[in-house]
């Protein structure tokens, strides 16, 4: 019997666009499967392909033929174990997806907030600017109306 396929049908590419990602920030990655997950997911695979191999090499060994009960309860097991990894390997990276919208989410309204206190900032700068204005022309027919008063007591 040969080695039993790989349980995450069909593999995901390393990293592929972000569908959620806003268009201006620039095409954003996705985290693959950490490397970790991926090392335990591996070493799984090996050692259920040793203790399945292990077997049929003791049932080839007593040169009897091999029980069709003992062969279908091996079979139902290898098939048991590919869909718990297989659902294993979905949940976990539908969590690892949530944890990743959840940071692009944040990510967007932390721009918009910033965007925001940028146009407050800008409109206060303007505030400011031309509230100095208006003070230094009041200031200015303030001056020019004390020295016209002065220019009229000083001449008679």
């Amino acid at each position: 019997m040969s080695a039993a396929p790989n349980p995450v049908d069909p593999p995901l590419p390393p990293s592929r666009p972000n569908p959620g990602a806003s268009p201006d920030r620039g095409a954003q990655e996705v985290p693959s499967m950490s490397s970790p997950a991926e090392r335990a997911r591996a070493e799984l695979h090996e050692e259920i392909e040793r203790v399945r191999r292990g077997v049929e090499e003791m049932l080839a060994e007593q040169s009897e033929p091999v029980d069709p009960e003992l062969r279908r309860e091996l079979d139902t097991i290898q098939e048991d174990i590919r869909r718990y990894v297989k659902a294993r390997v979905r949940k976990s990276e539908k969590k690892t997806m949530r944890a990743v919208r959840r940071v692009d989410e944040r990510s967007d309204q932390i721009e918009e907030r910033l965007d925001r206190l940028e146009a407050e900032r800008r409109e206060a700068e303007w505030r400011i600017h031309t509230d100095t204005e208006r003070m230094l022309d009041g200031l200015l027919d303030e001056m020019r109306g004390i020295a016209d008063r002065l220019e009229g007591r000083g001449t008679s």
